[in-house]
């Protein structure tokens, strides 16, 4: 049978939620080179190797999962989204996961030697628990590459991205928004700040989605059964990555707590239940997350807290036409 091909109509909104999300990723845009991170020069160097050799770790584990987003996650979902409006919304989205993995290099390039980063990323090639997480989640990605697949198998693979976005990530942020708070690596945590907020809507909008499929499912509490098992094993490795980055500079039960707090953002996006205690996450890692202006280079660069213009008039040859009478 032939294929009738469709043209996206935002004309006539597919649901609540796809043009608010247009719109504020519109809102969010930026791109790395925006930023200055080597004024974080001075302050690398008065870090511990300790912690260095921590925060490349981080920031090498966060290039793997926005990797495996930009070039396999969201590509995957958008074949199996009807609407052409969320569609058109994950598309950006997987733009601005490539723009984020390519923006930890910049930070690499910053601070690192050429032989710093090659030991980096062959490290997060042969690491287990990085590796199980990748393999884990790209698992219900690739559930979904034919041209049918189940609801359950997409509601699976939505599901494992919000994971990915509002959890998973998050053991690598701790460092640099917890350095960031104490006023070190500032500049840097400028992008990782850029970073936080791209993933916190992506989780949601993936996560309403989610949401939407699962009121389809035949056996909704199956599936949610399998998506909580899911994170539980996701979690159970999470313990171990954090135990084996974060163990030398005496943040590991610090980053457990934090890595509970988003475990429970991440079912809070899919409309599941907490499953996870939480008693204090670090108020700096909190602070970190403040997205308040830390630099500013008014001949270059802009701040951190811009907004652009989503409403502009464009100027007529009459604007042009003044009043010449002599006001005396």
């Amino acid at each position: 049978m032939e294929t009738t091909y469709r043209a996206v109509n935002w004309n006539t909104p597919d649901n609540d939620y796809a043009g608010m999300f247009w719109e504020q990723n519109i809102k969010q845009f930026w791109v790395d080179t925006e930023y200055i991170p080597s004024k974080d020069i001075d302050s690398w160097k008065s870090l511990s190797p300790e912690m260095r050799e921590c925060y490349k770790k981080a920031l090498g584990g966060l290039t793997l999962l926005d990797t495996l987003q930009s070039h396999t996650g969201m590509p995957k979902i958008i074949d199996h989204i009807y609407s052409l409006q969320n569609k058109a919304v994950l598309s950006y989205m997987c733009m601005m996961e490539a723009i984020h993995a390519k923006s930890y290099s910049t930070i690499f390039t910053t601070v690192a030697t050429t032989q710093d980063i090659e030991d980096i990323f062959a490290w997060v090639q042969n690491n287990k628990y990085l590796q199980f997480k990748a393999s884990t989640i790209d698992k219900y990605y690739r559930a979904l590459e034919k041209p049918n697949v189940s609801q359950e198998d997409l509601f699976m693979a939505l599901g494992a991205s919000v994971l990915l976005e509002s959890f998973l990530f998050y053991s690598g942020f701790f460092i640099p928004l917890w350095l960031c708070g104490q006023g070190q690596m500032v500049a840097s945590a400028d992008i990782i700040k850029k970073i936080v907020a791209d993933e916190s809507i992506h989780g949601v909008f993936v996560g309403l989605l989610a949401q939407d499929v699962y009121k389809k499912l035949p056996n909704p509490e199956k599936s949610k059964q399998k998506l909580e098992a899911l994170l539980h094993e996701l979690y159970d490795n999470e313990l171990k990555y954090t135990e084996e980055i974060y163990t030398d500079v005496g943040l590991t039960a610090d980053v457990k707590e934090y890595v509970r707090y988003n475990a429970n953002k991440a079912l809070m996006n899919l409309g599941f239940q907490e499953l996870f205690e939480v008693k204090n996450v670090n108020p700096i890692v909190l602070n970190g997350l403040n997205l308040e202006t830390t630099q500013h280079d008014f001949f270059s660069k802009k701040s951190t807290n811009y907004e652009k213009s989503t409403e502009i008039v464009h100027l007529r040859d009459e604007d042009f036409v003044f009043d010449t009478a002599v006001v005396v």
